[in-house]
């Protein structure tokens, strides 16, 4: 048995499992992984300092795989942005054909990235902008709970509500995104009306995860309350690790400050450091209440493996075992 869904169909991967684009983790040997286990990577462009940077990098993955795999271009309001369009570029001219979408409207992306073949999967925390992005034209939505690590919106919705509310508006492939790690999430999602999950937290915590055994060990050891939601007061919302930061930052926030008050203590040169040196403690590290559902260190193979054949055997099995097909038929 294998699991076929629009997504598998349509991104053209062979489970329906997506590992998101995050920041300082998604990188070539983690996103190969994914790909050689049969689902679906995303190296993160802006993890690459320059463009030039994100070039090597997929050369380098393409060395390690020969299936498909993406390119997260994560676009954000800053003061100094990065040239996005330099990433684009690079993107376009590397051959890639998947590319995941986030942070702001896809619109002025979609043109090029169309033009040139490419399948884009946006990222959205809502309904109403799950809907704008499927008219724009995007080829698949990636739904995200309040559940998920980094940004989940400002509206606290949880994905047993958000899925079925966004499946009954999306026609194209939806994946959700947000609490999932093993198998029983998988079920639960498909159920709910998605088309496969996207996981973040889990891929974190894999033996070909790039980041420091220290944080890997610190997540297995965590549990569903282990994280902090910062930036609350400033409608900036994003759960990361508990730790002595981010429980200074909602501190100073609660009581008044504003973002000057903690832009040192969330440089994301801080954050980077934890993931390098394994110091838990030296500043903000994104992870999601996923954390309470992680107890192993496994190869990127094996959980791919063991999700899809669990989630197998939970279909055919006991929920299979649950339905009763009566031998005659009812007579009127």
């Amino acid at each position: 048995m294998s699991l076929t869904t629009k997504f598998t169909e349509v991104f053209g991967v062979e489970h329906p499992v997506a590992q998101g684009g995050m920041q300082w983790v998604g990188r070539a040997e983690l996103v190969a992984a994914v790909a050689n286990a049969g689902a679906l990577g995303f190296l993160t462009a802006l993890t690459q300092p320059t463009p030039a940077d994100l070039a090597n990098e997929i050369a380098k993955t393409r060395d390690l795989t020969d299936k498909p795999f993406g390119v997260n271009l994560t676009i954000l309001p800053t003061i100094n942005p990065p040239p996005y369009d330099e990433y684009r570029q690079v993107i376009v001219d590397a051959g890639i054909k998947i590319v995941e979408t986030a942070g702001s409207n896809p619109a002025p992306h979609l043109p090029m990235f169309h033009d040139n073949g490419i399948k884009v999967l946006h990222k959205c925390t809502s309904v109403r902008h799950a809907v704008k992005a499927q008219s724009l034209g995007v080829d698949g939505i990636s739904i995200d709970g309040f559940e998920c690590a980094g940004h989940p919106g400002e509206d606290d919705i949880p994905g047993l509500v958000l899925i079925p509310a966004a499946a009954s508006q999306i026609e194209i492939p939806m994946i959700a995104s947000g609490g999932f790690a093993d198998a029983r999430g998988l079920v639960a999602a498909l159920a709910l009306g998605a088309d496969g999950i996207n996981m973040g937290s889990r891929f974190m915590c894999t033996v070909e995860s790039c980041i420091h055994q220290n944080v890997k060990e610190a997540i297995v050891a965590g549990d569903e309350r282990g994280t902090e939601l910062i930036f609350r007061p400033l409608r900036n919302t994003a759960r990361v690790a508990s730790n002595t930061v981010s429980r200074e930052v909602v501190d100073i926030l609660d009581k008044g400050g504003q973002f000057p008050d903690v832009q040192e203590l969330v440089a994301g040169v801080r954050g980077r450091r934890v993931f390098e040196d394994g110091d838990v403690e030296a500043g903000i590290w994104s992870v999601g209440t996923a954390m309470g559902l992680i107890n192993d260190i496994p190869t990127v193979g094996e959980l791919v493996s063991r999700i899809v054949t669990e989630a197998e055997e939970i279909i055919l099995g006991r929920l299979g075992g649950m339905v009763e097909v009566d031998d005659e038929e009812d007579v009127a």
